[in-house]
């Protein structure tokens, strides 16, 4: 079911309490004491499987992020087809995007054909050009490692390094890098610029002296009011029943194991 729109050691850590003031409430200490992998961010490669994981299971209603390279449907949301990990989309220019990345590492590929027809569709809900071999054609690239590395190089470029980086300039541990991820996932990088300002409106992240929780809080709250503004995007469990739930738990540092509902189906991460 797809829903969508668009080792730091312990002396680091200890210095940076040192050098960057944060207020920590009890919830916020909770998740120092989770692991030993407390402190890890969100590049980590097992903390960004969680993530896609995390992701996964809201696009895809599935762990299994790695079986969604095959994915590709019109879920009617005004974007044209979705597909793949992270939902490119033939109506908001990053399939076109991934179509020709693809291409240029290995042209005459099963996609190439459809080039033209992903240029006319940009910015539109049209499948003209693509219907009715697109699909086929999409599921049987999926196959290629080459188009499969295409995939996870087009999701950290365009989403996943820069909502990362974004967030720990702010100072934001997994959590919150995730949160920011996530963001941008749904509504594109510049949406997740405009979640992030209006919550900037209501309080300051730890870079700027702020209280972690209460800024994430700020920056779900201000997630929520964007995604209620489309039918698309109106179930918010993926921030009410999940990154809330790892927020009130002190999980800031978002350490397995992880226990939570998307669109009600619960779903576990255990290490």
């Amino acid at each position: 079911m797809r829903i969508r729109g668009r080792f730091i050691g312990i002396a680091a850590v200890v210095a940076l309490a040192a050098a960057v003031p944060l207020v920590l409430n009890h919830a916020a200490g909770a998740s120092t004491a989770r692991g030993a992998k407390s402190g890890v961010d969100l590049t980590d490669p097992h903390k960004k499987d969680i993530a896609m994981q995390l992701v996964s299971s809201a696009e895809n209603s599935s762990l299994d992020w790695k079986a969604q390279y095959k994915y590709i449907e019109d879920i009617g949301d005004g974007r044209g087809y979705t597909a793949g990990i992270i939902g490119f989309c033939s109506g908001t220019g990053d399939m076109l995007d991934l179509v020709q990345l693809y291409t240029n590492r290995k042209p005459g590929n099963v996609l190439a054909k459809y080039l033209p027809a992903l240029r006319k569709v940009n910015g539109t809900d049209s499948h003209a050009g693509l219907d009715p071999t697109f699909t086929r054609d999409w599921v049987t690239a999926a196959k290629d490692p080459a188009f499969q590395q295409a995939q996870n190089d087009e999701r950290d470029r365009v989403y996943f390094n820069p909502a990362v980086s974004q967030a720990k300039k702010d100072g934001l541990r997994a959590l919150g890098q995730f949160a920011y991820y996530d963001a941008a996932v749904m509504h594109g990088p510049d949406g997740l610029g405009a979640i992030r300002s209006n919550a900037l409106k209501k309080a300051k992240p730890p870079a700027q002296g702020g209280d972690e929780v209460k800024y994430l809080n700020a920056f779900l709250d201000a997630r929520v009011v964007e995604m209620k503004k489309e039918e698309a995007h109106s179930d918010t469990s993926r921030v009410d029943t999940e990154q809330r739930v790892f927020l009130r738990n002190g999980n800031l540092d978002l350490d397995p194991p992880l226990s939570w509902k998307v669109y009600g189906d619960p779903y576990t991460i255990p290490r």
